[in-house]
């Protein structure tokens, strides 16, 4: 028989997912090597990602939870059919080092999205480049964010950013309640790019950094790039890829 593991989020939804999982999965063989079937939602799937960062397994989740984007729905009649045709797809995260008011950097990967906030009532006042190019001196907002594609409909949507396809190789830079200049939309720019955002009034305007959920305060000065070298395998139910779940909120955006 394959190897595989479980990991389980710490609810009763979950909890009754793997006990139902671990009767079939008894009798059954999997037809896949290097497996880790995670069960919870996608803040438990983002969570168990980046705790297995040097893993070179392969990640098939099923949702407890409630949207579950990144998950797979439950089937415990068609489970170990959509486990041996799952299809593969590969992303790779954000690396964000971020200095703070102490001179001290902190280095963080995200899957989703880096998001900077303002960190009290005053706004953010904020410069971004992205290579060698000044994307906007001075954006005075509540934040802006930097997402992935696999990313671009989870905040970033919410914040009215562009729904990137996965296989685009791009990244999008989206204002969250720019209020000057207030027209300014974002930017899509290469996922090659290195993006760098200042806070230019550290004293008066204290800034946050957010990985996915990890917090890094007092922020002074962030740089968010592409690590190529951290690839997650994730496994998705034919018919319920990745992209065709990107693809269906394309439509709904396009449509509503």
């Amino acid at each position: 028989m394959s190897k595989f593991q479980i990991i389980s989020d710490n609810n009763n939804k979950s909890s009754s997912i793997k006990k139902s999982l671990v009767k079939i999965l008894n009798r059954s063989e999997i037809k896949r090597p290097n497996l880790i079937i995670v069960i919870g939602g996608d803040g438990f799937m983002l969570q168990t990602l980046k705790k297995n960062r040097n893993s070179k397994k392969s990640f098939y989740g099923i949702n407890s939870g409630n949207y579950g984007f990144l998950m797979n729905k439950y089937s415990s009649k068609n489970l170990i059919k959509n486990l041996s045709k799952a299809k593969m797809i590969s992303i790779s995260p954000l690396e964000m080092t971020v200095s703070n008011k102490s001179n001290q950097s902190k280095k963080h990967i995200a899957i989703n999205e880096v998001s900077i906030l303002r960190q009290s009532r005053q706004a953010a006042s904020l410069s971004i480049d992205y290579g060698s190019k000044k994307l906007i001196k001075n954006l005075v907002s509540d934040g802006v964010l930097v997402s992935t594609p696999a990313g671009s409909t989870a905040y970033n949507l919410s914040v009215h950013g562009p729904i990137l396809s996965l296989n685009s190789k791009k990244l999008s830079i989206s204002p969250i309640s720019a209020f000057r200049p207030r027209r300014w939309k974002g930017k899509i720019v290469s996922d090659r790019s290195k993006i760098t955002i200042k806070n230019l009034n550290a004293k008066k305007r204290p800034i946050s950094a957010v990985a996915d959920n990890i917090e890094v305060r007092n922020a002074k000065k962030i740089t968010i790039k592409t690590n190529k070298n951290i690839k997650f395998n994730l496994l998705y139910d034919k018919n319920r890829s990745l992209q065709k779940k990107i693809k269906i909120e394309q439509i709904r955006r396009e449509t509503s």
